[in-house]
């Protein structure tokens, strides 16, 4: 089956479109990465976006039609894809997240904008969204979902390993190998901080918006961080808290960036110093959460999302984790680091047309797995 993911991130960088052939049953599936692109959202309706993340109010009205406009982008980025790659038989949409609120002695929200049903009438395709309803209505975070796709494509036969996604926020899949017995049953996640996030919005601060993101981590690799600063920041009850979790900007949005700056202020660092101060900061959320919470260190670390692209960041993971466990990208197994998630929402649109549960509720903390996602057909 072909079969179009689409994705886009707490970063807001834009809508990645992937078209992948799927075969196989649900739990032996091969896959084929036939074509991948991002689409940019219109600068306008991003601005949209980032507002209403952090916290605009917007009438009904004008809220429903920002809806409509998402998922007009998403059917949009669907139809082009096709035009250069071929026909599909089925989309999965992720959607915009505009808000994340983890349970917390009730039910959890997650709230994804573009609507499946939008997408499956502008398209004329059936389309699967809403992904993370049924995690949470069965108790969970509802996020993340990735780690079920992660075990079934990147497991090794013998080593431990971990794939380390730095979207906005950075979520890990810890795979133990696959000739342990029950090997699925050890399969763990969750997001273990900021990713892109505070490095793109302290960019924003710097340059007032002329600038989106820090060009390969070329302007705070001029910099040296602040480790007391660091070790500051390391102190957020988050790092520290027990799996499962999640996150989002409501959490490590603005106003968190606001208070680095703020604390910063007591050092004199330049710009340079502060931005490798967020970058460091990022780097060792991920050390630290593998520290506390996997069972052992891995053998491996093989990244994935926009951050794999940031050169500083990716140095400063090796140099936290040592020469011992390399830090490699999702391209050395097969798989690009920057499809990767998109990948991952057109097979769990598919597992969701096979009726295979999608969700690891070791990872999210639900109550049992679930069919993840809403089937929306067109007429």
């Amino acid at each position: 089956m072909r079969v179009i993911g689409l994705m886009s991130g707490t970063s807001v960088d834009g809508i990645d479109a992937a078209l992948v052939e799927i075969q196989g049953e649900a739990d032996a599936i091969e896959i084929e990465l036939l074509g991948f692109t991002t689409y940019s959202y219109p600068s306008e309706l991003r601005e949209k976006i980032l507002a209403v993340c952090a916290g605009e109010k917007l009438s009904a009205l004008e809220f429903a039609a920002l809806d409509d406009e998402i998922a007009h982008s998403f059917a949009t980025a669907a139809r082009q894809l096709q035009e250069r790659y071929g026909k599909a038989e089925l989309i999965g949409s992720h959607g915009q997240t505009i808000f994340h609120r983890p349970p917390n002695g009730n039910l959890g929200l997650s709230w994804q904008l573009g609507r499946g049903e939008a997408i499956a009438q502008q398209t004329n395709l059936p389309t699967v969204s809403n992904f993370r309803r049924a995690d949470l209505a069965a108790g969970g975070q509802g996020a993340p979902l990735v780690p079920k796709v992660d075990a079934y494509l990147l497991a090794d036969s013998t080593k431990h390993r971990c794939i380390q996604n730095l979207g906005g926020i950075g979520n890990v899949t810890y795979l133990p190998p696959k000739n342990q017995a029950d090997w699925e049953n050890y399969v763990i996640g969750w997001d273990t901080g900021p990713g892109n996030v505070l490095l793109d919005l302290a960019i924003q601060k710097l340059t007032n918006g002329t600038q989106a993101y820090d060009q390969d981590g070329i302007w705070a690799s001029q910099g040296t961080p602040h480790l007391d600063l660091v070790q500051r920041w390391l102190g957020d009850p988050f790092v520290e808290q027990l799996p499962p979790k999640s996150t989002g900007r409501e959490y490590f949005g603005v106003d968190f960036l606001e208070k680095c700056w703020h604390d910063a202020q007591a050092f004199q660092l330049t710009e340079a110093d502060w931005l490798a101060s967020l970058t460091e900061f990022t780097a060792l959320t991920v050390q630290r959460n593998y520290e506390l919470f996997l069972p052992q260190l891995p053998d491996e670390i093989f990244l994935c999302g926009g951050g794999c692209r940031n050169s500083y960041l990716r140095e400063r993971l090796q140099v936290a984790f040592g020469n011992q466990i390399p830090v490699r990208s999702t391209d050395d197994l097969d798989l690009n680091h920057d499809a990767k998630e998109a990948i991952a929402f057109a097979v769990l649109a598919y597992w969701r047309t096979k009726e295979f549960p999608g969700n690891l509720p070791k990872v999210t903390g639900a109550k049992c797995p679930a069919l993840l996602g809403e089937i929306h057909l067109p007429y």
